[in-house]
Order: structure tokens, then C-alpha cells, then sequence
């Protein structure tokens, strides 16, 4: 965690980027949502092959790389298994369908590729307050999602829809959905602290704890060992000072196996209902 320093979530990608500078020669990478260019830049700059796409291929100002119109909320125009690295960054809050986002996202990665997904950290104690109170990302600041604020249309494509942080995931659900999709979580990388949420840790915190154990005491006994091990990454998560303090989830992903297999894979333990 960071408690001083920039709090623009492009500077902590592009550290990170910087930290595996060697990986990236001659890789093919998709930067989607690829924004104004920044990331596309510096990963084209340490010899990736860069396939750049946004919902707003206007915005994008790196001359020396072509960026296609590309809508996250559809099916990726690009073959199974073309990318060693995929980068979306501060996109998935924006698409409704966030499985069928990570699955097509597992489907144009290579085996053992690797996704990178920042978003705003709806996990974070400040944003839980937020949601109780005025059920906004920022209370006092941002209404709730609405039809003024929240969509938009893009000018020069009449019938696309676009969605402002209308759909704000937390770790859990994120880690879910990948998972799902034949993606499992690596690591939460650090960034900036949010200072609202470092007030209520010493207050809030303590709560967190007993809930979250209570709840996974309850699943080990109803469910038992096996099923409760298979869910201590969740019972993990809910305790994490980082997921609880930061102002954004930067979170790594690797693909283990393709999408329909992992999801026939991690629903055998369905309830019987469902047989």
C-alpha cells in the first residue's frame, strides 16, 4: 500500500508495467479499454505488439498505433487464444455482463496469458459507507446511478449506450467471475490508500473480522472441510487491509483452462436444487 504519492491509477499500471519490462519484447498484447494511449504507448515502446480498442477510438492519441472501435459489452472481434497479455483498464465497471466480459477475455488469451484489471475499489471501506448512506460511489458528492449522469450515447454511433460507473464490482464478485471464466486471481497489486477509509479501518474492522469468520465457521460446518478450503481465498479477501483501504483493485490474473470448462469445473458442488 501506498499512503503518499499519485492517485491516478495510470501511474501505478504503468509501474507495474515497468517491473516486467522484459516480458513484453515481441509479445502480442491488447490494451481494451486503451483510453488516450498512455499504457498502448509504453508497452509498444518496450517491443509488444499492440492491439489497442475502445468504445471511443477518437480519444486515443498515439499516432505509430492503430485503435479500432471495439465495445466490451460484445463478442471480441479477435481469435481464440491471440494474446499474451491483456490489459483492461478501468473498463469493467462500465459493461453490465462482467462474466461474459472476463470470459471473452479468457477466450482471446493464451494458456498461461496474463489479464491485468483496474477498476475502482467498490471493496474499500469508504466506498461501503458510501452505499449505505446515499448508495453512491461518493457520498455527498455523486448521486446515485441515474439517467442523467450515469449514461450517455456516443455521438457518432447513435444506438451505442454508454455506461458510466454504473456497474462497480467488488473484489469478490471479480474474483468470481474470472474464476468462471478459467482465470485465477495471482495477486492484489498495491496502490494509494484511500484516507477515508484508513479513519473507519480502526473503527470498522474489527466487524469485518467477526463476520467474515463467522460466516465461513457457519460454511465449514453446514458444507464441510473440503468446501470451506476451496473458498479460503474468499475468506482471505474479506480480511485484506489493502482490499479494505485502497482507492483502487489492480488485480492479476492467469489462465488456467478455457471458459466452459472452468465453469463446469467449479459448479459441481452446486446445491441439489439445481440437479
Amino acid at each position: 500500500m501506498y499512503f503518499f504519492g499519485s492517485k491516478d491509477i495510470k501511474f501505478y499500471v504503468q509501474k507495474w508495467i515497468e517491473n516486467r519490462k522484459d516480458f513484453f519484447a515481441g509479445k502480442d498484447v491488447l490494451d481494451l479499454p486503451a483510453g488516450n494511449g498512455v499504457s498502448a504507448r509504453q508497452l509498444h515502446a518496450l517491443g509488444a505488439n499492440v492491439v489497442a480498442g475502445d468504445l471511443i477510438p477518437e480519444f486515443f492519441r498515439v499516432p505509430e498505433i492503430n485503435c479500432a472501435y471495439v465495445d466490451l459489452a460484445e463478442k471480441l472481434p479477435y481469435a481464440d487464444q491471440t494474446f499474451a497479455f491483456i490489459l483492461c483498464q478501468e473498463g469493467i465497471e462500465h459493461v453490465t455482463d462482467q462474466l461474459r466480459v472476463l470470459s471473452e477475455f479468457a477466450r482471446v488469451l493464451k494458456s498461461q496469458g496474463t489479464l491485468l484489471v483496474t477498476t475502482p475499489n467498490y471493496s474499500n471501506l469508504r466506498a461501503r459507507m458510501s452505499y449505505l448512506f446515499n448508495e453512491s460511489e461518493l457520498m455527498g458528492k455523486i448521486m446515485p446511478p441515474n439517467e442523467i449522469d450515469s449514461v450517455w450515447f456516443n455521438p457518432d454511433r447513435q444506438n451505442k449506450m454508454y455506461f458510466g460507473h454504473v456497474n462497480l464490482i467488488g473484489i469478490q464478485r471479480l474474483r468470481l467471475f474470472a474464476k468462471l471464466a478459467g482465470l485465477e486471481l495471482v495477486k492484489v497489486h498495491a496502490n494509494r490508500v484511500n484516507y477515508t477509509a484508513l479513519m473507519l479501518f480502526p473503527l470498522i474492522y474489527p466487524f469485518v473480522c467477526y463476520f467474515s469468520w463467522a460466516s465461513y465457521r457457519r460454511m465449514k460446518r453446514k458444507q464441510g472441510a473440503d468446501a470451506a478450503n476451496q473458498v479460503r481465498e474468499v475468506f482471505t479477501l474479506a480480511l485484506s487491509p489493502a482490499i479494505l483501504l485502497q482507492n483502487h483493485l489492480v488485480v492479476e490474473f492467469v489462465k488456467t483452462s478455457e471458459p466452459r470448462t472452468a465453469v463446469g469445473r467449479k459448479t459441481n458442488l452446486a446445491h441439489d436444487f439445481v440437479t
